[in-house]
């Protein structure tokens, strides 16, 4: 098994012990958004969803310079701004390219 496989399945597994089950990719940006934005509710909209995932995104990938906090909004959502155009990926590369991204946040989020 690769360091790559190896990291992601600790990711994987570290979600599922905490969450009880196994998150797909959307789960986890979900999760990853719900932490950046600093507020958890009981029900979101399906809108509210996907900017939660928008907004997990843009974060995984300021990481790597592609997005940069461009400030708040009223109610406390960070807004984004694109750094550098993302390179032109294959579905595959895509999900390799934001796994790695997750794989770097979450030993980031350790750390501190």
């Amino acid at each position: 098994m690769s360091d790559f496989e190896q990291q992601w399945n600790g990711v994987i597994n570290q979600l599922t012990e905490r969450f009880g089950k196994k998150p797909n990719m959307e789960a986890i940006l979900f999760l990853i958004g719900i932490q950046e934005l600093g507020k958890l509710k009981k029900k979101y909209t399906k809108e509210q969803k996907q900017d939660l995932m928008h907004v997990a995104t843009c974060t995984l990938l300021s990481q790597s310079g592609y997005y940069e906090l461009d400030g708040y909004d009223q109610d406390g959502w960070p807004h984004f701004k694109e750094a550098a155009p993302i390179p032109k990926m294959g579905m595959a590369e895509q999900e390799r390219f934001l796994q790695e991204h997750i794989i770097a946040y979450f030993e980031e989020e350790g750390e501190e």
